[in-house]
């Protein structure tokens, strides 16, 4: 935050200062040893500023994982109405990881830290996993035209547990990503994500 004092409550752009700050601040703690008034401290509001937004920390949490997968949702779209009829998905799949990337907080918030926190958050999380299923299975036909709709949705689930994990692994920097290098983890989780597709023979 760049900005200093404290910020009045009414503001319109004070609720998404809220979720920045609780963002950060759920990427590098527990959301259970995060306080309201940490989130207000961070957000350089008093707490009665934050629930004047929301009535609780959990619903920052979920209100922040919301934006995120709007967000992700967004970028899987845009990727896969440019995918190339008949081409591995390999690009699209690393291009993906490279967002998550640039939306590390973000990402770590809604793929770790968030685990487990709230009925309402898990609720969201399947909601968002059945709607990336849909289109990674809309790409997954795309890449291989001669394909079932089950054939496709079966693939998909493996390609969605490939991004997840994979998106795991970047945001912790794991033994696996560390061990590799971004360049090369990113290489293999491209082969295998056209391996998946069953686009290559190596």
């Amino acid at each position: 935050m760049t900005t200093s004092g404290t910020r009045a409550a009414h503001r319109p752009s004070r609720r998404q200062w809220v979720v920045e700050a609780a963002t950060e601040l759920f990427a590098t703690q527990s959301p259970d040893e995060v306080t309201v008034a940490d989130i207000a401290a961070r957000a350089e509001m008093t707490s009665a500023a934050v629930y004047y937004h929301f009535s609780s920390k959990d619903q920052v949490l979920v209100e922040g994982m919301r934006v995120f997968a709007a967000a992700l949702l967004e970028q899987l779209e845009t990727l896969a109405e440019a995918h190339t009829p008949g081409a591995g998905i390999g690009q699209e799949v690393t291009a993906l990881l490279a967002w998550l990337g640039e939306h590390r907080s973000a990402a770590t918030v809604f793929f770790v830290s968030s685990a487990g926190m709230s009925q309402e958050a898990e609720a969201l999380r399947q909601e968002i996993r059945t709607q990336l299923l849909a289109e990674l299975a809309g790409l997954v036909r795309k890449a291989r035209e001669a394909i079932t709709d089950a054939e496709a949705a079966v693939i998909a689930l493996g390609v969605l547990a490939l991004v997840e994990n994979a998106a795991i692994s970047q945001v912790r920097g794991d033994d696996v990503y560390r061990s590799l290098g971004h360049r090369s983890f990113t290489q293999e989780v491209s082969r295998l994500a056209d391996r998946l597709v069953g686009l290559t023979t190596d």
